[in-house]
């Protein structure tokens, strides 16, 4: 069970997860990044991290993170990487793989992720298989990371069958989440991360879900009280969930909400910028809404508050029109079958009955999901 109190140290906000000996904070507030030394020092096995970040958050918080962990008597070397989604590729994480051993890392040294969800997966998968196991910390610099990738341990990397299909749970030491620095994120990337806020009231919390819509434009308009809201709101959600069903056995499926559908539209837009990760998913959300509807499920009255709310602060609720893709259902269908959460052939969906109220299916058959996808390229 996660508890959420008042942080002595400054002021932040502190979530337990609660996984026995793999249990961690993760600390939610405003100058984390600048006192990032003073909370790092208890869980250093030696005093020497290795930073990696990528060349867009580098000249932002590096230096400053720098100037904390030697305040502390921490060494530090760093590792800058490509920005962007293409980064999570074998051949970046050789070439991480490859820079970290060069550095003489050690099993006691500690990694630490700075950026989004890219240099978080790519960091933690790195620290999970190198020396057979190292320790990483997650200050994650996106409010997409900040909610979702940097809590709960998944890591991995994409390959051209489809997103994070390889990879492994690989639990951080802590999670540092500054609110501070989602005021360098461009509105895009800012309204991005909003989608996987909005995930944790469509899937079983009404109430924060009303929040938003009270509130969200004050999210991605970057009001820190109403960040620092939205992100703990979320983080204690997932926290919750994770601590209940670490490896997805379960309930954690219900993460997923708007995945299966996302994924797959990565996957066809060569995850590139054409649309982001979070668009992406904020389009799967309506997606399977709307399927929910399709198949009797939600009232239509649900989905069309869902896209009023998206379309309110400028997120996309249908699939963009985009250089170089023509939009199929046989392509999508094709993408989603590789989908990592099908079991025994069958695609995993989290559907609703409404608002708050998501579940897990299996029993949607493939025809009906091809003949609502041929509707959805249509439009």
């Amino acid at each position: 069970m996660n508890t959420l109190i008042d942080d002595p140290l400054s002021p932040a906000e502190l979530i337990q997860l609660d996984l026995g000996q793999r249990s961690y904070e993760i600390r939610v507030g405003e100058g984390l990044v600048h006192d990032a030394g003073r909370r790092l020092r208890p869980v250093l096995a030696q005093p020497r991290v290795i930073v990696i970040t990528d060349k867009t958050v580098a000249p932002l918080y590096l230096a400053e993170l720098q100037d904390s962990l030697k305040r502390e008597g921490i060494d530090c070397d760093h590792l800058v990487l490509p920005a962007g989604e293409q980064t999570k590729s074998f051949d970046h994480l050789r070439d991480l793989a490859d820079g970290l051993l060069d550095q003489s890392v050690e099993r006691g040294t500690m990694l630490v992720a700075l950026g989004g969800g890219v240099i978080g997966d790519i960091t933690g998968f790195a620290a999970g298989i190198l020396l057979r196991g190292l320790d990483y910390v997650q200050i994650p610099t996106t409010l997409l990371a900040q909610v979702d990738s940097s809590v709960g341990g998944k890591t991995g990397i994409n390959t051209r069958r489809g997103k994070n299909l390889v990879g492994l749970f690989h639990q951080p030491r802590l999670v540092l989440a500054d609110v501070q620095t989602l005021d360098t994120l461009d509105s895009r990337q800012l309204r991005a991360g909003y989608a996987e806020v909005v995930k944790y009231g469509l899937i079983d919390d009404p109430d924060f879900f009303a929040w938003l819509e009270l509130n969200g434009a004050a999210v991605c308009g970057g009001d820190h009280a109403a960040q620092t809201h939205a992100v703990v709101t979320s983080c204690k959600a997932k926290a919750a969930i994770v601590a209940a069903d670490e490896r997805e056995a379960g309930q954690r499926a219900l993460l997923n909400l708007g995945h299966t559908f996302g994924h797959a539209l990565e996957a066809e837009t060569g995850y590139g910028d054409a649309l982001l990760h979070g668009e992406a998913v904020a389009i799967g959300m309506v997606m399977a809404f709307d399927l929910s509807v399709r198949l009797g499920l939600c009232p239509a009255g649900d989905l069309e508050r869902l896209r009023r709310h998206l379309n309110g602060v400028g997120m996309p609720t249908r699939l963009p029109t985009v250089q170089g893709v023509n939009w199929s259902a046989d392509a999508l269908m094709d993408h989603m079958s590789r989908d990592k959460k099908v079991r025994d052939g069958r695609m995993t969906f989290v559907l609703a009955r409404g608002i708050g109220q998501s579940f897990i299916s299996r029993d949607v058959d493939a025809p009906t999901v091809h003949t609502f996808l041929s509707d959805a390229v249509s439009v």
